[in-house]
């Protein structure tokens, strides 16, 4: 039996696709859906084992966001890489450039590792809890 290596790539693309486009519209429902579980997430703010609490913060993290720009897309059977700018409303972190690497399982999103300098949300974030309290 001989496997297409295109269809696994073109599966890989269209679940991520689908994750990506539905998260920075804010349609949690279709976000989610993507998910698999077991699920895991990873970024250097924040990690989480539940699809539920890595979207938990989604719209609040939206209403910073201006735009997204596409750099770059990598897909394989049961991975993708996709590397984009995020324009944001905050001054202080303007265009964040992030990698984020994808790793599929039995057709959906089983792990999320997001790479980007958190250097700059730092203060944004110490700002954020200082006003709150």
């Amino acid at each position: 039996m001989t496997t297409n290596p295109q269809a696994g790539r073109a599966a890989a693309r269209a679940v991520v696709q689908a994750y990506h486009e539905a998260r920075f519209r804010g349609d949690v429902s279709a976000a989610a859906a993507t998910l698999g579980e077991p699920f895991r997430f990873s970024s250097p703010l924040m990690a989480s084992d539940s699809a539920h609490d890595h979207l938990a913060g989604l719209e609040a993290f939206l209403q910073i966001v201006t735009g997204v720009e596409m750099v770059s897309e990598l897909y394989g059977d049961t991975e993708a890489t996709l590397v984009y700018d995020v324009h944001t409303a905050v001054p202080a972190i303007g265009t964040q450039r992030t990698a984020e690497h994808f790793h599929l399982t039995g057709g959906r999103i089983g792990a999320i590792r997001l790479i980007f300098d958190a250097t700059p949300w730092h203060a944004v974030m110490q700002a954020a809890a200082a006003a709150q309290a």
